[in-house]
């Protein structure tokens, strides 16, 4: 496709200045204040929503340009109810530029390596732990348990700081309990993680036909682009026209990684026709608003039936190459409706530190685009993601829902739920992170 550039992250802009994609210049200086009108300023100018926001903003009701944004984003829509739409909430937010330049481009990131996910109040688990990372290294798995971070139980630590503010201090003294009952207590400090983009992939065997094909995407980040080739020449040499794609923890990331996929998928089967449009605020539409059309690649399959698999987790980028796919091939959601965020950011850069506000939506071919409640899984094929079991194992309950869709092109009844199952629970405890770091936005990585 002809690359847009990069996001549900697109960047702009670099070092305290502006290319010429930018629109506004940027801050005199790095001073607070500079700082605080250089927000100001670009939310009018990108912000999505900007029509919602006042008229006059004074910086200097405001400590810091984090605390100025924070107030300049509660002006987002609301949905039928009256309720802010959870998908636009919180997820416009200042980082560092270097730690954002180094997930996107090397998939590295500061901390201890695991994704997590509450069953209860204050019954956390990890779904996933990075190989070679701190975590792995101290003995972390998935299905494990969190009973104590330095001495202190969840609930004590929800009552107070919370935990994110926990998983930011460095080391941590872990007290686990395995699947098995087993406890142990492990002390794990932050260093430098590599998360792998496409831990795993394979062919499957079928009776009589070519194989289904099975690939595991963490996040849409710059390394997984020549993982994709690899993949996909071995699915074009074998035949396969099925293909399921397990998105389960991938929170998005980069559009052009999103964009290259697509092309992976639909290069052969839908050439030079749409994948998706972005569109901009009005103030922004006709210099940025964007087409991009599927484009034939040396390994691009054909693609006949697209089944993804996905929690509330998934979302962002993920959901765009879903919907886009679904405008041109057959395309099934197994285990549970997806996040709901058809909405990007832009990476506006100054003073070493990046701004990304939310600054477009996405459409598929077909002009839809308004999920904010999540792409519904297909009827029947609901599955417990059960962290009991390893991911895309055959015994994964989203495997056999997945596999069973394809041999009879319908799900016949939800999985049966483990003891390590999600429940109806999380719903309450969205597990979407927002805040400033890329890693856990689009990773879930702590």
């Amino acid at each position: 496709m002809r690359a847009f550039a990069c996001l549900l992250i697109i960047t702009f802009l670099t070092a305290c200045g502006i290319s010429d994609g930018g629109g506004q210049d940027g801050p005199a200086s790095c001073s607070n204040t500079d700082q605080k009108r250089f927000v100001r300023d670009a939310m009018f100018d990108w912000y999505y929503w900007n029509d919602l926001l006042p008229n006059t903003v004074a910086v200097g009701d405001y400590a810091t340009p984090e605390d100025l944004l924070a107030f300049l984003t509660t002006f987002s829509p609301d949905d039928e109810n009256g309720q802010p739409i959870d998908a636009v909430r919180g997820f416009s937010y200042i980082g560092s530029a270097e730690a954002d330049a180094q997930f996107f481009g090397e998939g590295k990131f500061e901390g201890f390596g695991f994704s997590r996910r509450h069953l209860t109040a204050d019954d956390i688990r990890l779904t996933r732990v990075f190989s070679g990372s701190p975590a792995d290294l101290g003995g972390l798995a998935r299905g494990q348990r969190i009973l104590e971070l330095n001495g202190r139980t969840i609930a004590e630590i929800e009552a107070a700081e919370g935990l994110d503010a926990v998983f930011d201090t460095t080391p941590i003294d872990f007290t686990m309990r395995e699947l098995n009952g087993n406890e142990f207590t492990v002390s794990i400090a932050h260093e430098i993680v590599t998360i792998d983009p496409v831990p795993q992939w394979r062919l499957i065997p079928t009776a009589g036909g070519p194989p289904v094909g099975y690939l595991e995407l963490s996040t849409f980040i710059s390394t997984a682009n020549p993982v994709f080739d690899t993949v996909f020449a071995a699915f074009r040499t074998n035949g396969v026209t099925d293909v399921i794609i397990d998105l389960r923890y991938n929170g998005g990331g980069l559009v052009n990684t999103a964009e290259l996929l697509g092309d992976f998928f639909g290069g052969d089967v839908a050439e030079n026709l749409t994948f998706s449009k972005t569109v901009f605020n009005s103030d922004r539409a006709a210099q940025n608003n964007d087409e991009e059309f599927f484009e034939r690649r040396t390994n691009s399959m054909s693609l006949s039936r697209l089944v993804v698999i996905a929690t509330r987790g998934t979302a962002s980028a993920s959901e765009l190459v879903t919907n886009g796919m679904d405008a041109h091939v057959e395309v099934a959601i197994v285990g549970d409706r997806t996040y709901g965020k058809p909405v990007g950011q832009v990476g506006l850069e100054f003073c070493e530190k990046i701004l990304r506000p939310i600054a477009f939506q996405t459409f598929n071919a077909d002009d839809f685009g308004d999920y904010f409640d999540g792409l519904p899984v297909n009827p029947g094929c609901a599955a417990e993601d059960d962290l009991s079991v390893a991911v895309g194992s055959d015994t994964d309950p989203n495997m056999v829902t997945a596999l069973g869709y394809l041999e009879t092109g319908g799900c016949a009844v939800s999985s049966v739920p483990g003891i390590q199952s999600k429940p109806a629970f999380e719903d309450a405890y969205p597990q979407r992170y927002r805040g400033g770091s890329p890693w856990r936005e689009f990773a879930g990585a702590y």
